[in-house]
């Protein structure tokens, strides 16, 4: 069985997936309806400015806040928009957070009916103390095994139960055709050397990204293929610009790059899911501050003054960057 091709290098952004606001007819506290056209607009965005694919359905998406249904709506109508706009080649990544096979496979099967290219498939947490490696290893085959897109193992103990998946766990899962990558969120650089210089990775089609761009200068010089970003959904042109300098190998000017993204992302650490929002309201003019489904819940403590004195700061060398490129 041929392998399957692992998405290009480069940057991604894991979306948020947009709300109405509050100040709309068919606003509901309950359950706030999906504003697909800012979620299209976002994903323009995104491609006009040197991204090279989306995921929808991440962590950052909220995705264990969307029905199935759902689900098929924001991924058949952001593919429709990208192929009328042109970009039929700009792919999109499909998560999903699913603990059952089963479910998992469906998912993954509407989201091929509904255009996507690859899977982003979290691991099953919810029993993370009691799965074993040997079971990782099964749940993913399985999978893999029956989904009709590649798919891409993601990694992220902090919304995981703080599940291990081990380097020989992934080094094994790596050997399947339709497994092609994986994202990590998490600060271990060692993890991810010991994955992007593993000769068995190596001499399979697996793709090491990382899902944080404070660490994409080392990510890069250790082999990685790049990073699935959130921050890159606010300043595309920026991250961009530093995975093209990493790459390039200039390194002294990587370094100033790295450190305004680095700052920035750490507001993005301390704001969490809404603080995406936020920003791309504040700096895009896209969507809601307040646009989570519950029990998440927008806006900052303190308000505008907190803001200002806290958040902006970290924002300001990137925001002056990106206006220039």
């Amino acid at each position: 069985m041929t392998g399957s091709r692992p998405p290009p290098s480069g940057i991604y952004v894991p979306a948020p997936t947009f709300f109405v606001g509050k100040q709309a007819s068919t606003y509901s506290i309950y359950n706030p309806p999906l504003d697909c056209e800012t979620q299209l607009q976002h994903t323009l965005f995104l491609a006009k400015n040197g991204i090279r694919g989306v995921v929808l359905l991440g962590s950052t998406g909220e995705a264990v806040h969307l029905s199935n249904d759902e689900r098929s709506q924001v991924l058949s109508f952001v593919r429709k928009g990208l192929d009328d706009a042109g970009y039929t080649q700009f792919p999109i990544i499909a998560g999903t957070a699913a603990n059952s096979a089963v479910e998992t496979v469906q998912q993954l099967e509407d989201a091929k009916a509904c255009g996507s290219e690859y899977g982003m498939v979290l691991a099953p947490s919810y029993f993370a103390s009691a799965v074993t490696q040997q079971g990782l290893i099964e749940w993913y085959t399985e999978v893999a095994n029956r989904s009709p897109i590649p798919i891409l193992i993601y990694y992220y103990p902090g919304v995981s139960n703080d599940i291990v998946i081990k380097i020989s766990t992934f080094e094994q899962l790596a050997k399947h055709p339709n497994i092609v990558g994986c994202k990590l969120s998490h600060g271990n650089i060692s993890h991810h050397i010991l994955l992007a210089q593993s000769p068995v990775i190596l001499e399979n089609n697996f793709s090491v990204f990382s899902g944080m761009s404070r660490q994409l200068l080392p990510v890069v010089a250790i082999g990685g293929a790049g990073a699935i970003d959130g921050l890159a959904g606010i300043f595309p042109k920026s991250i961009v610009h530093l995975f093209n300098l990493s790459q390039a190998g200039k390194i002294a000017e990587a370094r100033k790059v790295q450190y305004a993204a680095s700052r920035a992302e750490e507001a993005f650490a301390s704001l969490g899911i809404i603080g995406v929002k936020e920003a791309a309201s504040r700096f895009l003019g896209l969507g809601e501050r307040d646009g989570g489904r519950i029990p998440l819940r927008g806006g900052l403590e303190g308000g505008e003054a907190v803001w200002q004195e806290k958040y902006e700061p970290l924002f300001k060398d990137i925001a002056a960057l990106e206006a220039t490129l």
